[in-house]
């Protein structure tokens, strides 16, 4: 058996160090079996998927090194690799399961399925579809067809027993099906979900075993009984223990940059990121710390993976980088690495013309561009002095500002000015006085070009680390304060 992994990443966002961490494990696994590892593209929610993220997924997969056999960017016998490009494929295979009596055609509108959410809630019921179109006759389905009443595709599920999963690290897993949703498999839109997508794809692009995060455990169930309906073997799962926040939270934009291209922007080796990512939850058998992609896939073993929370620590990222700085590059290739990294054309022709608008002197350039090549300004208190906001106001309106750019789907400099106005005006704070603070913590002083145009080019997760960072520089937030401050901002 030629063992086949892959990974598909949905491109309704920027590219999560999460999806490196499982890409990288996925092609451990299948190289050092002698396999093959695919990506492909899970773009079935046609509302956010945008060519641009799918565009940023690959490059910054790219970036750091992971290359795969197949995929939508170098072809292969199993494509197209896109799901958006294979509805026609998930169509035939709903009805499969439709005529053989595994799925039903759900009926209810989301009016009703928000107040049986609402009733189950009250009654301490797990939330659940509770069959209610399940025991529609043929006549009554055609009926409510011919009418044009839009409608889903759901499965069916055991109403009681229990699903064991085999998993490759955690042995045998338990569900009872009392907990498994009917899954809706085919939305409205005729898009399939998720689950149908996934099974169909891995079934027919011959993957062997999927790789994936633990996220997905209460899934298992519904794609073991898939498997089951369409007569097919199931690849061998390998669930993977989250990346969590050193506070042993789940990573999230909310408490450290996720964004790949952060780490790249911020000046992180490609090797130095990808060899902390190997140590996430892994260790080389020698136990040493630093190791190169070749040396990992050359002693890969997916048994030596701790089921442990591994923990995303920058300032062990940080640490672990410098030691490639220093140690794996001479002063020539320091000098190539700093140079495409500094003199990066593309992205300095985003600011470009608002530098050349205020500068008299080429030696202008490197003070008042400073901050677009930076981390973390150098900042303190006193540099958010503001002549008409008093301090707590001051913090108030960073803070609200990055929970409302955490909200933020499409990162373009109309949208983020139109948020950060809506904001200033429901907290009734002129847009010059809001936007004070905000040039301090983005560019680190009040006179800099639009802040709006920074943000844009600095990207989401730069713009919010640096919102967090002016945050904690004004004391931060407490945990009792930040409950006062949620109630506040959400009456907004």
């Amino acid at each position: 058996m030629t063992v086949r992994t892959r990974i598909a990443p949905s491109p309704t966002g920027d590219p999560h160090v999460g999806t490196a961490y499982i890409a990288l494990f996925n092609l451990a696994f299948a190289k050092s079996q002698g396999g093959q590892f695919l990506l492909r593209i899970e773009d079935t929610d046609q509302v956010r998927s945008t060519p641009e993220s799918e565009q940023q997924i690959l490059d910054s997969l790219r970036w750091l090194g992971l290359d795969w056999d197949e995929g939508p960017d170098v072809g292969g016998p199993h494509g197209p690799y896109r799901q958006s490009e294979r509805r026609e494929i998930y169509a035939e295979h709903s009805q499969i399961l439709l005529d053989k009596g595994h799925a039903f055609r759900c009926f209810c509108s989301s009016e009703r399925l928000d107040e049986l959410r609402v009733e189950q809630t009250a009654n301490k019921q797990m939330p659940g579809y509770d069959g209610h179109c399940l025991h529609l006759s043929e006549a009554e389905v055609q009926a409510k067809l011919d009418a044009g009443e839009p409608h889903v595709v759901r499965m069916k599920v055991p109403a009681s027993g229990v699903c064991k999963v085999e998993d490759m690290l955690r042995g045998t897993i338990e569900i009872d099906w009392a907990q498994v949703d009917m899954q809706v498999l085919v939305k409205a839109d005729g898009m399939p979900t998720y689950h149908l997508a996934n099974v169909v794809d891995d079934h027919l692009m011959a993957i062997t075993h999927v790789i994936r995060g633990e996220e997905w455990i209460n899934s298992a169930p519904k794609h073991q009984l898939l498997y089951e309906y369409f007569g097919w073997d199931m690849p061998v799962l390998c669930h993977m223990p989250l990346l969590r926040n050193p506070d042993k939270s789940k990573l999230s934009k909310r408490k450290n940059p996720t964004c790949i291209t952060y780490y790249r922007d911020m000046g992180y080796l490609p090797e130095a990121l990808l060899n902390y990512l190997g140590r996430m939850g892994w260790s080389m058998p020698d136990e040493r710390e630093k190791f190169g992609l070749d040396e990992m896939l050359a002693n890969f073993d997916i048994k030596r993976v701790s089921l442990g929370g591994p923990i995303f620590d920058q300032e062990k990222l940080s640490w672990l980088n410098a030691s490639w700085i220093r140690e794996n590059l001479t002063t020539e290739q320091f000098a190539d690495r700093l140079g495409q990294w500094l003199l990066n054309r593309d992205y300095m022709m985003k600011f470009l013309p608002l530098a050349k608008e205020r500068v008299e002197r080429l030696s202008d350039f490197a003070p008042i561009a400073a901050f677009m090549f930076s981390g973390m300004l150098n900042l303190s208190p006193e540099d958010f002095a503001h002549k008409k906001l008093e301090a707590g106001d001051v913090k108030k309106v960073l803070q609200f500002t990055l929970w409302k750019l955490e909200q933020l789907r499409q990162w373009q400099r109309d949208q983020i000015f139109s948020e950060i106005k809506g904001l200033s005006k429901a907290m009734d704070i002129k847009l010059g006085d809001f936007n004070h603070p905000i040039f301090v913590a983005i560019a680190g002083t009040p006179n800099s070009w639009s802040v709006m145009e920074s943000m844009e080019i600095l990207g989401p997760d730069m713009t919010r680390a640096r919102l967090r960072h002016a945050v904690e520089v004004l004391g931060g937030v407490s945990k009792k304060e930040a409950k006062r401050l949620e109630k506040e901002f959400s009456a907004l």
